[in-house]
């Protein structure tokens, strides 16, 4: 299927690596335009950036989501390079690894997760809004899209993160009430999110290499894999796309092996080893 992104500009946060990296490959195979931000390891975007066949249908820009000036600033440059944004990925985010109760986790790591996750998207979705807002749509009818990354944590709680849970939860409200706002600036835009639940990536390697992580985790999940960030990518492409997706609005997307919160193996019928050799298989 042509998901006729061709000529579409797409925004993503938190490229540096992990999903948004397999973010900004997915939707490149796809021929898309893209505006890729950075912070922390800015440079290793640029570097990875330049290595990659697609550089001169992309560009990196160093912007801090939890600052709403930069992120205006960013979109503004954006526009300026390719002349609009059609699609906005808000996947900038963190996750603590340390696991403490409530009572434990002290103000500032509190503050910091909610402020990256929560009002980091916040930023990212009102400067995308803003810049749509003075380009207007697009006079072929192709809707933008907005598209969040959640977690199931969200959904059902993580004991241990309840800052990262409940930055998470909040996406959720953002989705229902942004897909009513967004149409009153494109009326055919469309606001989403993609909810993954364990997924390979540098921000959860260091817990799922803990002895006994994999078969917990895993217990939950009618199938017995551990995510891939091309799955979540993936999934995102195609809630993008006008052709697969242009009714498609105010939805989760829950990317998560059949997730529904509850056991369905025994530890025993977990095999980690191979799920990691799939993983390095694939």
């Amino acid at each position: 299927m042509d998901l006729q992104l061709t000529d579409k500009t797409v925004f993503i946060t938190g490229a540096s690596g992990g999903i948004g990296r397999a973010l900004a490959e997915e939707f490149a195979q796809e021929g898309a335009s893209l505006a890729l931000t950075g912070h922390g390891k800015f440079a290793e975007l640029q570097a990875w950036l330049a290595g990659q066949p697609w550089a001169s249908r992309a560009m990196a820009l160093k912007a801090d989501t939890t600052q709403p000036g930069e992120m205006e600033a960013a979109l503004a440059q954006a526009v300026a390079r390719f002349g609009r944004v059609d699609v906005c990925v808000a996947n900038a985010g963190k996750w603590p690894q340390e696991d403490q109760r409530l009572d434990e986790i002290d103000e500032g790591r509190l503050r910091q997760t909610i402020d990256v996750n929560l009002y980091g998207s916040i930023w990212t979705a009102r400067a995308f809004m803003q810049a749509l807002a003075r380009c207007g749509p697009r006079p072929d009818g192709h809707g933008a899209c907005l598209t969040f990354i959640g977690s199931t944590a969200g959904r059902f709680g993580e004991r241990g993160h309840v800052d990262y849970a409940l930055s998470k939860a909040a996406l959720r409200g953002m989705v229902s009430t942004l897909k009513n706002e967004i149409v009153h600036i494109d009326p055919y835009a469309r606001v989403n999110m993609v909810e993954p639940g364990w997924t390979v990536t540098h921000m959860a390697r260091e817990a799922l290499n803990q002895p006994g992580t994999i078969e917990r985790v895993v217990r939950t999940m009618p199938l017995k894999q551990l995510a891939r960030a091309k799955d979540i990518a993936r999934a995102v492409v195609v809630l993008s796309s006008h052709v697969s997706a242009r009714h498609v609005s105010g939805e989760v997307l829950t990317v998560a092996g059949g997730m529904e919160g509850r056991v369905q193996w025994n530890v025993d019928q977990v095999n980690a080893d191979a799920i990691r050799e799939r993983l390095r298989q694939e």
